[in-house]
């Protein structure tokens, strides 16, 4: 039995585009740092990031990508409060296949952050154990007011048949 059915494979190629109200702001990016244990100084102290080469503080890396700062949407049942497909597969369990990040410049606390999704693709496999999984791939890129390139980040998650199920 397929996974992948014609109302997902529709879906492929759709775009949802998120912009942040309001610039991030330093106390999010001191917040952030300190909430993931953090204490580069590049995150609080403007002297030393223009000594290292920078106009001033910057985010940490992953800021833009693990929160949802750029995004007004509600929380789920979960309490989960950025993107997500919503792709219900019955029969079947989520499970995260990760994210490769590709960052292409400093975030800054002035920087108004727009993120855009694209559903990428859906891919049938089976298991080492013969159960019937499906891949979905998508890509988000993350951008400033100026429309410069921030971050990519390629997301995989996959659906995995549950043996009952099957």
């Amino acid at each position: 039995m397929s996974l992948l059915s014609d109302e997902l494979r529709a879906r492929i190629g759709t775009e949802v585009t998120y912009t942040a109200p309001e610039e991030l702001g330093r106390a999010a990016i001191r917040y952030f740092a300190k909430a993931v244990g953090d204490d580069n100084p590049l995150y609080t102290d403007d002297a030393y990031a223009r000594e290292h080469g920078l106009p001033g503080v910057v985010a940490p890396p992953t800021l833009i990508c693990e929160t949802n700062q750029y995004a007004d949407v509600p929380p789920d049942a979960d309490g989960y409060a950025g993107h997500d497909w919503h792709i219900d597969i019955p029969g079947s369990r989520k499970v995260r296949g990760g994210n490769t990040y590709t960052f292409h410049r400093h975030v800054r606390p002035d920087d108004v952050i727009t993120a855009t999704w694209r559903l990428e693709g859906a891919t049938e496999r089976r298991t080492s154990g013969g159960q019937d999984m499906l891949v979905v791939s998508s890509v988000a890129t993350y951008t400033n007011q100026d429309g410069d390139l921030l971050c990519t980040n390629e997301e995989t998650i996959i659906y995995v048949a549950r043996k009952e199920d099957r």
